[in-house]
């Protein structure tokens, strides 16, 4: 078998890659454009590995994802290549909508073209995974969970360019007859994190001593999910999910950005003692805007018709993350002294 990635030298992409590879002997093509937030670095485990190729493309280029196609010949896709941070969106929508929505426009093209020159046995068991967030379906009050069925409600040019290319996927299954799944995953955390992030940007603003800026009061709340819990779980939709259908991906670990903030600081005051309390890095700063206040997923289909379920709480997640970023540093510091310092991304002053 062999799966066509795109978007996998980031960091969800970058551990299906290493699922794939490692744990279950799959052939990989990674695609991937290398843009500020892809790493090859963390592809090192499977570089070399002869079930592993690189191909560094951009899926808005409807000539090179037709090569890709054909060269590879592939089982499968699992599309993450997509811009993804809300802050960045903010200040930059036309790149989220460029990506996500023409770049999905341009791959499912290329994968319907693929697909219907296929041979009988080859054409039915193809299958096409877009892989979405919660993030589409808006914000919940204090109660409830996002279903499958939850109305589409983004509120940042992210979300709703993830929503457009969701129901751009939901098309070429209806229209055309593709083979489609989507998946829409809560929050994921975990190694490899590129430091915009919140997890990984609060550890490492700890363990330089910078400030740990908190949006509003905090209270804002995100369901976490391990990184290698999701990677299990796009395989599982791959192969065993139903073409038309979407499945939510959630690690049932709800938590507020502060309650996050202060497990990270509480485990560093543990391995450097010397610098405790980290807590007292923590500033509190104006929210950004469109900020949702709770995003909670119900991944109950999943976990029936996929048999997955989520291995780590975020109590053991976290640590083992932590841990990953102290001992990282070849991984993380050339990103920090280069192309993202830790400054504060998403202000409207920075809006194009």
């Amino acid at each position: 078998m062999r799966v066509l990635v795109t978007g996998g030298a980031g960091f969800i992409g970058s551990a299906l890659c290493r699922h794939l590879v490692v744990d279950l002997g799959v052939g990989v093509v990674n695609v991937d454009k290398l843009t500020y937030a892809a790493n090859l670095a963390s592809l090192a485990p499977i570089a070399d590995n002869p079930l592993y190729e690189f191909v560094r493309a951009d899926i808005c280029d409807a000539e090179a994802m037709s090569d890709v196609f054909q060269r590879y010949q592939p089982n499968g896709v699992i599309h993450l290549a997509a811009e993804s941070h809300v802050d960045r969106s903010i200040g930059s929508p036309g790149e989220f909508l460029a990506t996500n929505i023409m770049g999905t426009a341009t791959l499912l093209e290329a994968a319907r073209a693929y697909q219907d020159r296929l041979g009988a046995e080859r054409h039915d068991t193809f299958r096409f995974l877009h892989v979405s967030t919660d993030e589409v379906f808006g914000s919940l009050g204090s109660h409830g969970l996002f279903h499958e069925a939850t109305p589409y409600d983004p509120s940042s040019p992210y979300s709703a360019s993830k929503a457009a290319s969701d129901h751009l996927v939901r098309a070429w299954q209806r229209t055309y007859g593709l083979p489609a799944l989507i998946s829409n995953c809560s929050n994921n955390y975990g190694p490899y994190h590129f430091p915009e992030k919140l997890i990984p940007l609060v550890i490492l603003n700890a363990i330089e001593g910078a400030p740990i800026r908190v949006y509003g009061d905090g209270h804002n709340v995100r369901d976490w999910l391990h990184v290698e819990d999701h990677a299990r779980a796009l395989f599982l939709v791959l192969t065993r999910g139903k073409p038309g259908e979407s499945y939510n991906i959630g690690g049932r670990n709800e938590r507020t950005n502060l309650d996050v903030v202060r497990s990270i600081c509480t485990i560093l005051d543990r391995r450097r003692s010397r610098s405790a309390p980290h807590d007292s890095l923590i500033e509190f700063v104006a929210d950004r805007p469109g900020h949702d206040h709770r995003y909670a997923i119900d991944p109950t289909k999943a976990e029936a018709e996929l048999g997955w379920r989520a291995v780590e709480s975020f109590d053991t997640g976290i640590e083992k993350t932590v841990d990953w970023y102290l001992d990282r540093r070849d991984w993380w510091e050339p990103i920090r002294s280069g192309v993202y310092r830790g400054q504060r991304l998403g202000l409207l002053a920075d809006a194009n």
